[in-house]
């Protein structure tokens, strides 16, 4: 009974993984080959679950080459959720002696900036980190580690700027690069959200950084995180949000995911529609 529960608990988190990417129907059509295989083999049909064994045999190496980025995000999961991957628990551990250091800065850059852009609608991306520097993500773009400034993101997200088309990447009070490709979501997301937003949720779901976005459309702004976004935000819930990341507060509570956001979204229109 617990061998059959911990299946299934398993078999659970990879359905939820997998939920709302193209790989969820690959994985279903494993998985019945799979089941048909346990039957033939339990009636001895022995032609047809020789052929399916074989099958089942390469199956395991065709699932690692087919479902890479999926298990690549599952480990990143993982390793995000681990005790051990806390910098923070380290170095309490080898330097206790030194003074905790707080990874806050001014954000008021980034708010001031935000509306500016907002106003004027030019599409913006930010990656906003407290823990790493993203070294992989910053140098898929130009190095600038430069100091954070309302006029530098301004000028950066210009559309008329070579390195308006990419993610700002900030960290610690700086602008670490700009122009850097982050990763786009394979998951099905609502119709209003553009690429941006889709790399936004990607890059969120690849590491435990603060998304901001600005829509090119509307100006409205969302931010991501861990997945799951919130929209339509007011400069004031902006601020409190980058305060509490900044200061390692949860903010899961905060945050929808995107199956919540469309359920929230087809209740307001069906009140809207009411009234």
């Amino acid at each position: 009974m617990i061998d059959i529960a911990l299946v299934a608990a398993l078999l659970y988190q990879i359905y939820k993984l997998l939920k709302g990417s193209v790989a969820i129907k690959i994985f279903l059509g494993f998985l019945s080959i799979y089941l048909i295989y346990l039957l033939v083999r339990a009636v001895r049909m022995e032609l047809l679950s020789s052929i399916l064994g074989q099958f089942m045999g390469v199956g395991v190496i065709a699932a690692i080459i087919i479902f890479a980025p999926e298990i690549r995000k599952f480990l990143l999961l993982v390793g995000r959720s681990s005790f051990l991957s806390n910098d923070t628990i380290w170095r309490d551990i080898l330097f206790f002696w030194r003074k905790k250091e707080n990874s806050a800065f001014n954000i008021s850059p980034i708010i001031d900036a935000s509306k500016t852009l907002a106003g004027s609608n030019t599409g913006a991306l930010m990656v906003i980190t407290s823990s790493s520097e993203l070294k992989f993500y910053a140098e898929s773009g130009d190095i600038l580690d430069a100091e954070l400034s309302k006029r530098l993101l301004i000028s950066i997200f210009n559309k008329y700027s070579p390195l308006h088309d990419g993610a700002v990447i900030i960290h610690n009070g700086r602008i670490k690069a700009a122009r850097c490709i982050l990763p786009v979501t394979e998951r099905e997301v609502p119709a209003q959200f553009g690429l941006r937003h889709r790399a936004g949720i990607g890059m969120s779901e690849a590491t435990d950084a603060l998304i901001l976005v600005i829509s090119e459309e509307t100006g409205q702004v969302s931010m991501m995180k861990n997945g799951k976004v919130l929209h339509n935000l007011s400069f004031q819930e902006v601020r409190e949000i980058l305060n509490d990341f900044l200061n390692n507060e949860d903010l899961d509570d905060r945050f929808e995911s995107l199956s919540e956001y469309d359920l929230n979204k087809k209740k307001k229109l069906a009140m809207t529609s009411k009234s």
